[in-house]
């Protein structure tokens, strides 16, 4: 198959053209419609099915292959606000890393802190008696005590300052610095029950990247697969479709299975994007000896 669309070359290196890079991927709806075509019929292994069923199955498919397979890892940059908060992607499933950018672009990890949370604290009056609101439910105070503290604290750039002995403080002992503290750069919590990201003092105003992993499914432009793993979809829907039947012969529904496990650890290989000059310098590096 030729440009998208039948557009010419000139239409399509125009730098304007919103199909640019498009044409590595398959859309869903052309996913499912080729399934449609090739895998359900007479005298095929599926002779029926509704297009909600496969769209559910291709649905799934991307979201499980979007976790190993494809390049799914998106990001986001906000300038922190006074609140010091970043609300969580809405296709958001697990963080990848934060990272603060400084004025020279150069982007430093945040380390994630385990020793503060965003309890729900209960509204009480002066004798610590419980308060409700207007539907009887317990009244919660915003922002809890914990959250209000660890937001108002300043970060000290003390990684490399010395320590006595005896002190214990946000840097650890002068010889066994606990590597999350031994940082300037600042804290972060997620907080999954509200959706929300708080940071530390020290980064209101600075500008951050949330790089996160997606399920794949958060618009319809972005609900796309790469060709790499267009056959490993297929055979994500048709194991799906066979897997929740009661009339076929389980070797078949073991076949397909094997056969998504195969296309899916293809893909894989793939798309690891492996260049072999890239890695024969990173093991000349590792043969280096440090003197």
């Amino acid at each position: 198959m030729g440009l998208l669309d039948g557009q010419t070359q000139s239409a399509y290196y125009n730098l304007s053209n919103s199909m640019v890079n498009n044409y590595q991927f398959v859309t869903l709806d052309n996913i499912i419609n080729a399934f449609l075509l090739v895998y359900v019929g007479q005298d095929k292994i599926i002779t029926k099915v509704s297009r909600t069923d496969v769209q559910f199955h291709a649905m799934r498919a991307i979201q499980e292959l979007s976790y190993d397979v494809f390049r799914s890892v998106k990001s986001q940059e906000i300038e922190i606000p006074p609140s010091l908060t970043m609300i969580l992607p809405q296709d958001y499933v697990n963080y990848v890393k934060l990272v603060r950018v400084g004025t020279d672009g150069i982007e430093r990890v945040l380390y994630p802190t385990g020793k503060t949370s965003n309890p729900f604290a209960i509204t009480q009056d002066a004798d610590g008696v419980y308060q409700f609101n207007a539907s009887d439910n317990l009244a919660e105070q915003s922002p809890s005590d914990t959250l209000d503290s660890y937001q108002n604290l300043t970060d000290s750039t003390n990684a490399n300052t010395d320590t006595f002995d005896i002190q214990l403080d946000n840097t650890g002992r002068r010889y066994g610095l606990d590597p999350q503290h031994a940082q300037s750069n600042g804290t972060f919590y997620i907080d999954y029950s509200r959706g929300i990201i708080h940071f530390s003092s020290s980064l209101v105003g600075e500008t951050v990247t949330l790089k996160y992993i997606s399920d794949g499914l958060g618009t319809d432009h972005e609900m796309v697969v790469h060709k790499f793993c267009e056959e490993a979809c297929y055979k994500f829907i048709a194991y799906g479709i066979l897997a929740s039947r009661s009339n076929i012969p389980e070797y078949i529904i073991q076949r397909y299975k094997k056969e998504r496990f195969s296309e899916t650890r293809k893909a894989k290989i793939r798309l690891s994007n492996i260049k072999i000059e890239e890695f024969a310098q990173v093991l000349k590096g590792m043969g280096k000896q440090i003197k």
